[in-house]
């Protein structure tokens, strides 16, 4: 019968680990999880980072378990393990805050005249969403004075219709653009 795992040193409990013995990882995990949290703690300055990163240590302890060597105690191998844990988390922090700074310098680059374009487009999207939402006597009624250039009469002739409902359906339409758009109605016609 073998020894209980609290009567063990660390290589012995290395070496059950080593075979996947999940007994010996939970012992490890209770025995050292205090003291690597107070290591990264104190590193990082933060809580839940600090149990994120003893979560990771114990997380890749576990998944490389089968070619693991421990040449010191496990004392040694978390305190190297928190020090590579916090430099991956700061460096990855540095990184993503030079990216916030060059996206923040890009997004202030940007014009006056630029933005304004893209609000016209916007705009210009909006009302072709709203024309396409008249119905559909209505639209092509509309598409041919203001897009093709034709007159009243001309639309009547063309369709078929009476300048009377030519002048309705404008109506409709301009009544509901300027619904829609208000004032800005004159900028987009």
């Amino acid at each position: 019968m073998s020894a209980p795992l609290n009567a063990m040193n660390d290589f012995e409990l290395a070496a059950l680990l080593k075979i996947g013995d999940e007994r010996a990882f939970n012992f490890i995990y209770e025995r050292y999880w205090d003291r690597v949290y107070i290591i990264a703690r104190n590193r990082l300055g933060n809580k839940t980072e600090a149990e994120e990163v003893v979560q990771d240590i114990f997380c890749n302890l576990w998944r490389r378990r089968e070619t693991l060597t421990i040449t010191k105690a496990f004392d040694n191998y978390f305190a190297v393990a928190v020090k590579f844990e916090v430099i991956n988390r700061l460096a990855k922090h540095a990184r993503a805050t030079a990216y916030e700074r060059e996206l923040s310098a890009a997004i202030s680059e940007v014009d006056e005249t630029t933005l304004q374009q893209l609000d016209y487009n916007e705009l210009q999207q909006q009302f072709q969403l709203t024309i396409s939402a008249l119905p559909e006597k209505c639209q092509i009624v509309f598409k041919l004075q203001h897009e093709q250039g034709f007159t009243q009469k001309q639309i009547a002739d063309e369709l078929k219709i009476s300048q009377k409902t030519v002048e309705a359906h404008l109506s409709k339409a301009r009544k509901t653009l300027k619904g829609a758009f208000g004032n800005l109605l004159g900028l987009l016609i």
